[in-house]
């Protein structure tokens, strides 16, 4: 399953929602709401729209160093057994 990002917005758009606008040099820009698309046509800079995660960014609003962000990386990642110490522990 691809999930896309909005163009405008950077919020995920899983299949099925959202709508595709393609340009005559053959660009797809996928917007999850008629709000983004709207916006888009209309020439708006998404950074000077407060709401999308591009103006968070740019002033310092997005969460990077919040501790539970890195215990879900922590968690993520996969952890490697050793198939001999297995073996015996399971018996």
């Amino acid at each position: 399953m691809r999930i896309d990002k909005c163009y405008f917005c950077s919020y995920p758009t899983y299949p099925g929602h959202g709508s595709t606008f393609v340009r005559n040099d053959c660009k797809v820009f996928k917007f999850c709401t008629s709000k983004c698309r709207k916006l888009f046509q209309h020439k708006r800079n998404p950074r000077k729209a407060r709401w999308t995660k591009s103006f968070r960014k740019l002033n310092g609003k997005e969460l990077i160093s919040d501790p539970t962000f890195e215990f879900e990386r922590k968690r993520n990642v996969p952890v490697k057994y050793n198939r001999e110490k297995w073996a015996t522990v399971g018996e």
